[in-house]
């Protein structure tokens, strides 16, 4: 199983996704793949599209496999936020930003990004793609408004829109691998699914 950015399906004029394919099947893989958005195939409110490549040993088994269907998002952006108030290294109070964000995040129910030099609000009611370079300052940095001011998203929030269950205990590490670490990840309830429906195919 291999995943990534869904512009490896057309990164070169699709000649990228020729060249891994054509090594799979050099090694005996029948491939399969399929571009999954967490928020329509995990019940996760992230936005996240990625390509899912799948490589069987056995053609029966890749014809006989079915990726998952969509199924309805029922969590919200809330489900995923901690209730008590966090550290206050996470919020912009007092800091060089806040002057460009206190105007614009105005929505407990929203998770807004700072595009460098402005504020993008997302309006479809989940989270923007984490990614691995948010928390190193720059673009992507996904921002909400609690009932204590401005924030980022906490290293923990970030793996609970990933699908990391609250058991999983985040090592004791700097946050910024925390958060490269987990824009980095796969969401976890997407691969579950793909996994089960593997096992169905090969206990066939």
């Amino acid at each position: 199983m291999l995943e990534n950015v869904k512009n490896l399906k057309t990164h070169n004029n699709g000649d990228t996704l020729k060249l891994i394919y054509n090594e799979l099947e050099n090694l005996g893989y029948f491939v399969k793949d399929a571009i999954l958005n967490t928020m329509e195939y995990g019940n996760l409110p992230q936005n996240r599209e990625r390509i899912y490549i799948l490589g069987f040993l056995s053609k029966n088994e890749a014809d006989n496999f079915s990726f998952p269907k969509k199924i309805m998002l029922t969590k919200t952006i809330n489900d995923c936020l901690v209730k008590e108030k966090v550290d206050d290294k996470y919020y912009y109070k007092g800091k060089p930003l806040f002057d460009k964000l206190k105007d614009d995040v105005t929505k407990k129910d929203t998770v807004y990004q700072w595009r460098r030099k402005y504020v993008r609000e997302n309006k479809s009611n989940v989270c923007p793609t984490l990614t691995a370079n948010m928390g190193t300052g720059g673009h992507n940095v996904p921002i909400i408004l609690d009932d204590y001011g401005i924030r980022k998203l906490t290293p923990r929030e970030c793996a609970n829109f990933q699908g990391f269950p609250n058991e999983y205990i985040l090592p004791k590490i700097a946050d910024s691998q925390l958060y490269k670490q987990v824009g980095n990840s796969v969401s976890i309830p997407v691969i579950e699914r793909i996994a089960k429906q593997i096992k169905k195919t090969i206990e066939v």
